[in-house]
């Protein structure tokens, strides 16, 4: 860690130390996306639209703390000290004024078309609305991080995972399909999204939305499924739904049950002891859809939510049958048909008897020379 980063780290621990009670709200800013985020704890209150620096004045990176608010702030011309210009419309900045390191600020303009580009000294320009709404919202030590990340991941408040590649505005992050990867990963829904797609979605950099799916844990019997290392393959433990399927993650199931698979690659098939269903593979995962789970693990449940609030795919093993009476039985009529059958054989007199005889003697006794013979005849052939 270099000396600026570390002196950095140490300011922004001490700001929260210092901070008042009401530090958990927080300010968070992406250059590469010009978006602000303002959190209270973990809930996000709002999204502003933002005008950062330029190119050759780029807003800064690091964690800061807001140190001052200002209503009504004169502007004073960087390159000319001297020359002021009180607040009104010609106050480039707008009515409010957040310092949070040095000459840099958040504040408003009287320039909203600019919002959304790289254009100001390395302040944080923002609509007059919108920043008049934070500006009530926070206090002096609020935390303020500005990074610069052209790959953003998210859960949406419906637990889909989205994610967005910005353009390089500043032109000093290089976005590669093993970064995507990483960010990807840790979702569990990096099987869902193939190399190419990534690879399309760098090259457009159009910042617009790619809906993953959405991950959920697994609990079997109690357990909560993990991920799992067998054939030199990490598979992962989370259910995905995506496109309207459930997709379940068979090999860490399995793993907890005990239950031997056979997978068909050829036929996409995998089978258990209990049955065999259909499997998806995708990037060497394998998952059976949420429908199929009592038929290869004779499981029964489905996506519930715990006390937590969160979603969860929740499963039971279905219990069989331990009579040990009725299967013996069971088994014995199934391997001795036969002898059921002769206890049932009718008596004599309910058989009618003399009309069977009767037949046998209408009927004329074989020629063994010209029945048997064809027949040994034919056998030879064969």
């Amino acid at each position: 860690m270099s000396a600026l980063k570390f002196f950095t780290a140490i300011i922004f621990i001490l700001s929260l130390l210092t901070a008042p009670a009401n530090a958990e709200k927080k300010i968070y800013i992406n250059s590469a996306s010009r978006l602000m985020l303002f959190y209270d704890g973990n809930t996000r209150l709002a999204m502003y639209h933002l005008g950062l620096g330029k190119v050759s004045t780029p807003t800064p990176s690091g964690y800061f703390t807001i140190n001052s608010k200002e209503i009504n702030p004169p502007w004073i011309d960087p390159s000319d000290p001297e020359y002021e210009v009180p607040s009104g419309p010609d106050n480039p900045l707008g009515y409010r004024w957040m310092q949070f390191s040095g000459n840099y600020g958040i504040h408003g303009t009287n320039r909203p078309e600019s919002i959304g580009g790289y254009v100001s000294n390395g302040c944080i320009r923002m609509n007059e609305r919108d920043v008049e709404e934070l500006f009530e919202a926070v206090e002096v030590g609020t935390p303020v991080e500005i990074t610069y990340n052209r790959v953003v991941v998210e859960k949406s408040p419906d637990d889909e995972v989205v994610y967005y590649i910005y353009p390089d505005g500043y032109g000093i992050q290089d976005v590669s399909v093993a970064d995507v990867t990483k960010w990807l990963e840790p979702f569990g829904v990096l099987p869902f999204e193939s190399e190419y797609d990534i690879s399309q979605k760098i090259e457009a950099a159009d910042g617009e939305p790619t809906y993953v799916g959405k991950p959920y844990n697994v609990e079997i019997n109690g357990e909560i499924a993990q991920p799992t290392d067998a054939n030199n393959t990490r598979f992962y433990a989370k259910a995905v739904i995506r496109d309207g399927i459930s997709y379940l993650p068979v090999v860490p199931i399995a793993k907890i049950l005990r239950t031997k698979l056979e997978w068909n690659k050829t036929a996409a098939t995998l089978s258990s002891r209990f049955g065999k269903v259909i499997c998806y593979e995708r990037k060497g995962q394998l998952y059976c859809n949420a429908d199929d789970m009592m038929i290869l693990f004779n499981l029964e449940g489905g996506l519930q939510t715990g006390s937590d609030g969160k979603k969860i795919f929740r499963f039971k093993s279905v219990p069989q049958a331990t009579t040990p009476v009725e299967k013996p039985k069971k088994s014995k009529e199934i391997e001795k048909p036969f002898e059921q059958s002769k206890v049932e054989e009718p008596k004599p007199e309910e058989s009618k008897p003399e009309e069977i005889k009767s037949e046998e003697k209408v009927r004329p006794a074989p020629d063994t020379q010209t029945e048997l013979q064809p027949r040994l005849n034919e056998a030879e052939s064969l």
